[in-house]
């Protein structure tokens, strides 16, 4: 069904379309999404195998990722919610992005010098190794700080994309905040890929290191390496919000308007779940395909690095010296192959829209997840193929030499391979979102932040199951990524059971990521 409703868009609360803005200015109004997208990646790519150095086991790992999904599921709706009633004088969606990513800089030192914070409160180790308890409680601490803010920018700065499209189509700007959250997956996994980020803090001329702080009595070579590329983070992040405020030019919510239109409209958080009784047709089906669909990626997305470390290269991040070297090998490649993954994305993002004008939305979403489905069945034979003979643990094959050669070779082309189904999942959910809260006129940031709901519930179940379910079969990830399989290829069936049928024009029209 083709809609020629205008978008809730930023306007004063009396029906005054936002400022026009040209297809450069859009360009530097997304650039939250790159600077927010680089420690993202970097979370991605690093977390999960460096907390393992401060004590906590593999099995328990997947459950401190719980932090995003209770995070998206209180806090995106809610603000998603907010956004489309704030009257601030900086318009509704700005206050929102400036306040989570001052959050989002804080918590990134939190994280970063979490193992100096540790050794303040009383950690003894002074080697890196070990359990480092207090190091532990901060890092968490930061980690779910970031958590709660990322998801506080997230959900407004899609909507403000869509507010701001104007005549270039929603669809343009959700190429544009796509290619900017590529862009920042590119830096993020680039930082991450490598083991001599903090060197670069070196003057080399002079002999001596410009900021000495960064390698410690509790912070070693690898600890100063994650605290100089979030260091970077925040440096980046805090540009690119400087640019979103200076352009992204909102038109204030008229206070009067607003407060008219909202009467009797219950607030709080009590308000996104009765919201939810008045979705827009079809709503609910996307729901329900979504949360297959994220059942399938979220294994691949916690555990991907600590796979290629454990699986592929056969280290292990609390063992002998040269197995530790092996899982840090791991992980670097297993960056690397992230970093291949976004460029394969940003490519992909700009293709999109010509396969859902030729095949459809749905016929695309469908598509996506049958591929996820043979990736996730493939990965777990590439872990199969590369554990070979040794059997029974994978702890005790990681004491083997690992093998060369078309083991790591296919484990780098699955991760270029999944590039361009994730370019789907980032895109097409959104936008056919952004299409059927047109068809009602409006409710971006509401619709917007029920989709989240969607995502984090599925992430739960995996935070909570992943790590124990993988225990059982030997504290290994070969479980977690072929049960993905099985909820890939239920996603498939069901989007082409449920999914509603959006014409091209539709698609075209849709905004968001």
């Amino acid at each position: 069904m083709a809609v020629d409703m205008e978008l809730d868009g930023g306007g004063d609360g009396k029906g005054k379309a936002p400022p026009q803005i040209s297809l450069s200015g859009l360009f530097l109004a997304c650039m939250v999404a790159g600077g927010v997208q680089y420690g993202w990646a970097l979370q991605l790519s690093l977390l999960t195998p460096y907390v393992q150095t401060l004590g906590i086991p593999h099995a328990l790992t997947s459950v401190m990722w719980l932090c995003g999904p209770i995070a998206g599921l209180i806090v995106q709706p809610c603000v998603g919610l907010y956004s489309d009633k704030c009257t601030s004088s900086l318009g509704r969606r700005r206050p929102f992005i400036l306040t989570g990513c001052i959050i989002i800089c804080i918590s990134v030192i939190v994280i970063g010098f979490s193992s100096d914070i540790g050794y303040a409160l009383g950690d003894a180790t002074e080697d890196c190794k070990g359990p480092r308890y207090h190091a532990a409680a901060a890092f968490i601490l930061g980690f779910w700080l970031l958590d709660f803010s990322n998801n506080t920018v997230q959900g407004p700065a899609r909507a403000l994309m869509a507010d701001l499209s104007g005549r270039h189509g929603p669809s343009a700007a959700n190429a544009i905040f796509c290619s900017w959250m590529a862009l920042g997956n590119i830096l993020g996994y680039s930082s991450g890929s490598t083991n001599d980020w903090h060197k670069s803090w070196n003057c080399i001329a002079c002999g001596r290191r410009w900021f000495p702080f960064l390698m410690t009595r509790a912070c070693c070579e690898a600890c100063a390496n994650l605290k100089a590329a979030f260091l970077v983070a925040v440096v980046f992040l805090g540009l690119s919000t400087a640019v979103t405020m200076v352009f992204a030019r909102e038109v204030a919510l008229d206070p009067v308007a607003a407060a008219k239109r909202n009467e009797g409209e219950a607030s709080g958080p009590l308000a996104v779940f009765k919201g939810m009784k008045n979705l827009p047709i079809g709503m609910p089906s996307v729901l329900i395909v979504t949360g297959l669909t994220w059942l399938s990626w979220f294994p691949f997305i916690l555990f991907d690095t600590d796979w290629m470390g454990r699986e592929i290269y056969h280290g292990r991040p609390d063992g002998s010296p040269a197995e530790v070297t092996a899982f840090q090998e791991g992980v670097r490649q297993g960056a690397f192959g992230l970093l291949l993954n976004s460029i394969v994305l940003g490519i992909s993002s700009f293709l999109i829209e010509p396969m859902c004008r030729r095949l459809g939305a749905r016929a695309v979403w469908v598509m996506s997840s049958a591929v996820v489905c043979v990736a996730m069945a493939a990965v777990s034979v590439l872990s199969a193929w590369s554990l070979g003979d040794f059997g029974g643990s994978v702890q005790d094959a990681a004491r083997a030499p690992a093998e060369e050669g078309g083991v790591r070779a296919s484990a780098l082309a699955l991760f270029v391979f999944l590039g361009l189904p994730f370019a789907v999942l980032c895109s097409v959910p959104f936008a056919v979102t952004a299409q059927l809260a047109a068809s009602r006129g409006g409710g971006q940031g509401l619709c917007t932040g029920v989709l989240n709901i969607s995502i984090v519930v599925p992430q739960m179940a995996i935070a909570l199951g992943a790590g124990p379910w993988d225990e059982l079969f030997g504290e290994g990830n070969i479980p977690a990524f072929a049960m993905a399989s099985v909820f890939a290829a239920a996603a498939a069936a069901a989007g082409v059971v449920l999914l509603p049928k959006v014409s091209v024009r539709s698609v075209s029209m849709a905004g968001g990521h």
